[in-house]
């Protein structure tokens, strides 16, 4: 399904000259949530709690949350005794992924940031709202869709965050397959 997308641009033709707004219209197609299936509550929730108690295994208290494609939150966990920013770390870590992800073809925030580093245009990449360019986000992916992202954010290192939300996504991942490709046929 195409839509039409309008965009609004604030255009200065010369230093002197007034700005323009100039409106632009383009067909559009949604890059997210193509193939309709949707993360059940209960997979989201399995993931989270395998990621938190896989950082605690290794003495971390960590939070974790789980978005869906359009970057809106299914759930967000916040680990015993973790601190407050990690509320905020792991969602913008999850964020990350499955917003710029099918954009940039990255599967992990630890990409990103890999990306934002090497990049003339990674800071301004980097201060779009909720974007963060640390390890610690994974993607859900069912075949080659991203339908969700988990982060994991607490843990002395995004390395070690991105471990635990690869062990949650991991639990899960079967499961998602199946579900996805029970949905094709």
């Amino acid at each position: 399904m195409l839509r039409c997308l309008k965009v609004a641009l604030l255009v200065g033709i010369a230093s002197a000259a007034p700005p323009v707004l100039a409106v632009v219209s383009a067909p559009v197609e949604a890059q997210v949530a193509k193939s309709g299936y949707a993360l059940p509550l209960s997979l989201a929730m399995e993931a989270a709690a395998e990621a938190v108690r896989t950082c605690e295994s290794n003495g971390y208290a960590v939070s974790a949350a789980v978005v869906d494609p359009a970057g809106v939150i299914k759930l967000q966990a916040k680990g015993d005794h973790s601190t407050i920013h990690t509320r905020d770390s792991s969602f913008r870590k999850a964020y990350t992924v499955v917003t710029l992800g099918p954009i940039f073809r990255f599967d992990t925030s630890s990409a990103f940031a890999e990306l934002t580093a090497k990049s003339p245009t990674g800071p301004a990449l980097s201060s779009l709202p909720d974007v963060l360019p640390l390890a610690g986000g994974v993607a859900i992916k069912a075949g080659d869709e991203i339908v969700a992202a988990l982060g994991v954010g607490g843990a002395p290192g995004g390395d070690k965050d991105e471990a635990c939300a690869r062990a949650g996504v991991a639990k899960i991942q079967d499961r998602v397959t199946a579900a996805a490709y029970k949905r094709a046929e």
